[in-house]
């Protein structure tokens, strides 16, 4: 397959949208990126890169790091998370408290807010050194060491953070939360402000897609199993109210960040991440959801 050129090609193609989507205003630090940024990188589990745009340039990667946290969760505590977060597609806005409190404190999936934020509890009383051992994860499965926290993005997202704080006091109300308060919202808001490119964070996400691999990194370790039901969350559930359409036009297991990343994998063969901040309604970039569509489209390599 000629990814250089169909990357070409795809680049190309999205270019006239580069300025559709708004920034994700209600984050103050994320309002000030240049938003005409494009990047898109292809890691093959055979070794090869390709690559077009800014790839090299850092960004927030926010919500893509629910993929990361749900990891450790399961290789600290295994079956015994879904008794406190559920699996299903949510229907609604990543952070609807309407949804929660109708569900009793359960969140329907550990990719919406609610269901991130107990994901976050559950590291904070397992992890001997929670914000040190995440990172640890983090630099060991994206292969670089220099990946850390923004704390200037996560101090700006808890001071903006009133339905964040709203959805984590509801959990504290129906003893779906162990840790204190506010101790989970930074931890939640520190763990979404990691900065990765595009190179790093397609990485990141290529040891979801290599089954030839064992999963290991550091102290987390998780079976074929765990690894094929977190794709499984990742397709239902990794793109927000908007999964539907995303699984219609694409066909990867994948996840969505209000930073404007986007991670995500075709099983066996690569992994992919793509970066462009500008955003559509329900909060997934534009020129990113656009350049996933024409890959599958141009290739015929989906999971359908």
């Amino acid at each position: 397959m000629d990814y250089n050129r169909i990357l070409g090609e795809i680049a190309t193609e999205v270019e006239p949208l580069r300025g559709e989507g708004r920034l994700p205003e209600y984050i103050p630090a994320l309002a000030r990126v240049n938003p005409d940024r494009f990047g898109i990188c292809l890691l093959t589990t055979g070794g090869e890169r390709f690559e077009f745009g800014d790839t090299g340039e850092r960004f927030s990667i926010q919500s893509i790091t629910k993929v990361f946290s749900l990891s450790v969760a399961l290789s600290l505590i295994g079956e015994e998370l879904w008794q406190r977060v559920g699996k299903e597609p949510s229907g609604s806005a990543f952070n609807s408290l309407i949804q929660l409190e109708i569900d009793h404190g359960i969140p329907r999936n550990p990719f919406i807010n609610a269901g991130a934020i107990v994901v976050a509890d559950v590291l904070l009383s397992s992890l001997p050194s929670p914000e040190a051992d995440y990172m640890d994860f983090l630099r060991r499965i994206s292969g670089d060491q220099t990946v850390d926290y923004n704390r200037k993005v996560a101090a700006s997202e808890r001071e903006a953070g009133y339905v964040n704080a709203a959805i984590t006091n509801m959990l504290k109300y129906y003893g779906n939360l162990t840790n204190d308060i506010e101790d989970v919202l930074r931890f939640y808001f520190l763990q979404c402000s990691v900065e990765m490119n595009c190179r790093q964070l397609a990485q990141a996400f290529l040891p979801f897609a290599d089954r030839n691999r064992r999963f290991e990194f550091g102290n987390v370790s998780l079976t074929y199993s765990q690894v094929k039901r977190i794709n499984a969350i990742m397709q239902t559930c990794g793109f927000y109210n908007d999964a539907g359409e995303y699984s219609y036009l694409v066909g990867l297991p994948g996840k969505s960040g209000v930073g404007g990343g986007i991670g995500a994998i075709y099983p066996c063969h690569y992994s992919v991440a793509t970066w462009s901040p500008r955003l559509n309604g329900k909060g997934n970039s534009v020129m990113g959801i656009k350049a996933l569509e024409l890959l599958t489209t141009y290739t015929h390599e989906s999971i359908f």
